[in-house]
């Protein structure tokens, strides 16, 4: 087992130790602009949009803003979580890794842990619930993991998990919770710096304001804002609303700031269904690290998601356009780029965190969208 003790501290120059420690292993992932997105994000909501919100009779915001992509659904399995499981794995012993790992994830945790797993030889047992996307469970097979099913619920899940370290001696790797997972999502943050201040230096010019990244367990947020620590780079979350989903929100926003242990939502952006992990809070609610976390409704990530679908010609899953749903819409961090931003605007990099979905799927939800709008 991994020893608390040897854990190293979150700070940028671990993450800079991480980078070197998996760059051979991972993609290093393209920067995307959008001119006509860019324009969008600097134009002032409607009157009638706005009426439909709780920013209902307020004057719109007028920020500047110019705005670039980091594309992790374009990374090895199609999401940012390799990067994590890489850091974790190449940290691992010949006898731990022998034994072999396990997590329970319905999700890109679990294809990147199995691959992962698969590229230093160890045995991998992931542990998904029975209604886990068939995609995803066919993705995660395919990298030669051994699954177990499980009931949905994350009692149900961490028993089966239990059962099986019990059974092996195999070592848990969490899908966030976890010093080595957050310094290895936190590597794309480096190349964010690097490559959107090339991009800068040969074009206008200016420097990279701020990142924006989705809020689900933390494990890439709290990453992100470990590497970029004293750059003056600013960092925010972004989660969505549906069902108590804001719960990073919700938690800094209490008197004084306290976590939230539980969430029980059904958004549409699947991979920010859990509560902020213990770990990543410690770094998220530190306010010179993280500069807020902000809401979007369901419509607003469609509305996001379609814009990216149809005017970037880029697939993304729901969870990935979430933080471009709050440069858009929320009335609150627009106001502040107006405010800090002033004529000159920010440059802002917008994390598309994965891309794990299907034709099918996303069918389904605008088919749904339009179906309610009909109503």
């Amino acid at each position: 087992m991994v020893q608390v003790d040897t854990l190293p501290p979150l700070i940028r120059s671990e993450a800079q130790k991480t980078h070197l420690l998996i760059r051979d292993f991972i993609k290093r992932t393209p920067i995307l602009t959008c001119t006509t997105l860019s324009a969008l994000a600097s134009t002032p909501q409607s009157a009638e949009a706005l009426a439909r919100t709780e920013w209902i009779g307020r004057d719109p915001a007028r920020p500047k803003i110019n705005l670039f992509f980091k594309c992790e659904n374009l990374q090895t399995i199609g999401a940012f979580k390799l990067r994590g499981a890489t850091s974790f794995l190449q940290r691992l012993g010949d006898e731990e890794l022998a034994k072999g790992v396990v997590t329970h994830s319905s999700g890109n945790h679990a294809a990147a842990l199995a691959l992962a797993a698969k590229r230093r030889g160890a045995p991998a047992y992931i542990v998904m619930p029975r209604i886990s996307m068939p995609n995803k469970i066919a993705a995660t097979r395919s990298h030669g993991a051994e699954i177990v099913f499980s009931g949905s619920t994350a009692p149900e899940r961490e028993a089966v998990a239990a059962e099986v370290m019990a059974r092996t001696g195999a070592t848990m790797v969490p899908p966030y919770d976890h010093p080595y997972i957050i310094l290895g999502q936190g590597t794309l943050a480096l190349e964010v710096e690097e490559q959107v201040g090339l991009m800068l230096d040969a074009g206008s010019g200016g420097k990279l304001d701020a990142v924006v990244a989705p809020l689900g367990g933390g494990g890439m947020l709290s990453g992100i804002a470990t590497a970029l620590s004293g750059t003056g780079i600013r960092v925010f979350g972004a989660e969505p609303s549906f069902q108590g989903g804001d719960d990073g929100r919700r938690g800094l926003a209490a008197d004084p700031p306290e976590r939230v242990t539980e969430v029980k939502t059904l958004t549409i952006a699947d991979g920010l269904r859990t509560p902020v992990g213990v770990y990543p809070w410690s770094v998220i609610s530190d306010r010179e690290k993280v500069g807020g976390v902000f809401a979007v409704t369901e419509g607003q990530i469609l509305a996001a998601m379609r814009l990216v679908l149809e005017r970037m010609k880029v697939v993304i899953e729901p969870s990935s356009a979430v933080p471009l749903a709050v440069v858009l819409f929320n009335e609150d961090f627009r106001r502040r780029v107006e405010q800090e931003g002033g004529e000159q605007g920010w440059n802002i990099c917008v994390v598309f965190s994965g891309g794990n979905t299907t034709v099918e799927a996303i069918g389904k939800l605008f088919a749904k969208e339009e179906n309610e709008d009909e109503r």
